[in-house]
């Protein structure tokens, strides 16, 4: 049963980069690919988190390191895919999951703000995509996982830049799917519901706003970031090798009602 389960969803031998991985949906999903065996390098902001992460993935026994980087500024996203190969080699997985999350009133979105969240949710991925998928190819083996938002497909919460962003992702997504899937890339995004994290807090700091959104769940709660472990991993592994170019959403039925 143990070998089975390890040929379907075991990564061991692979190195997969989470960007943002120091916190929320990004942290839990670089903790699930360590502990099903994969070596991963966290890209992130803020150092002292990432070696939180980093400390717990090795307590785990997992293998890991990290590089910090502002990925709404390209140079960095260019600097830090230099700095993963040279300290890590190519890597198997990249897991795009770093955000910034500002949403003003669309009367009131600036051109910086505008500027600032197309760079980092949609350029950087497809900067670390560029970087890395060619050699996934020429290897015939690799996984990239786009973490986008309900926001892509619906307007809600001055969904502003953040939401264009983002559905902007989407089609990034399927774009790099279709570039190399038949090489054995697989290219497939997230879109997780309302789940509190430090992207969220200001949601979750209104009381009705989170009964509001709970409700409107199928499972009758908000989401969690340990809810997108399993997903992750099974993306990530052999037992997802068939599927490419979609998007998996992990909303407790909230985009279905």
């Amino acid at each position: 049963m143990t070998s089975y389960l390890d040929r379907l969803f075991g990564l061991s031998g692979r190195t997969a980069v989470v960007t943002g991985g120091s916190s929320g949906i990004g942290r839990e999903i670089a903790l699930a690919l360590g502990r099903s065996g994969a070596r991963v390098v966290l890209v992130a902001r803020r150092e002292a988190p990432m070696a939180e992460v980093v400390a717990e993935l090795r307590g785990h026994g997992a293998q890991a390191g990290a590089i910090s980087a502002d990925l709404s500024v390209r140079g960095a996203v260019k600097a830090a895919s230099s700095a993963i190969i040279d300290g890590y080699g190519y890597p198997d997985i990249l897991v795009n999951s770093a955000a910034v999350n500002l949403r003003p009133p669309m009367s009131s979105l600036t051109e910086d703000v505008w500027d600032l969240t197309l760079e980092a949710n949609l350029t950087a991925p497809f900067l670390l995509g560029q970087a890395f998928a060619p050699a996934m190819a020429e290897r015939g083996w690799g996984r990239i996982i786009n973490v986008v938002s309900q926001q892509a497909f619906r307007a809600y919460g001055n969904s502003g830049a953040y939401g264009a962003a983002k559905a902007g992702l989407v089609g990034l997504t399927r774009s790099q799917a279709e570039a190399w899937s038949r090489h054995g890339v697989c290219c497939n995004a997230i879109a997780p519901g309302v789940v509190h994290t430090p992207l969220t807090e200001e949601v979750f700091s209104d009381p009705t706003k989170v009964s509001a959104h709970a409700a409107r769940s199928m499972i009758g709660r908000n989401g969690l970031p340990a809810d997108f472990a399993g997903c992750a991993v099974f993306l990530a592994g052999d037992a997802g090798q068939a599927v490419t170019g979609q998007t998996l959403f992990v909303d407790g039925g909230y985009s279905a009602t």
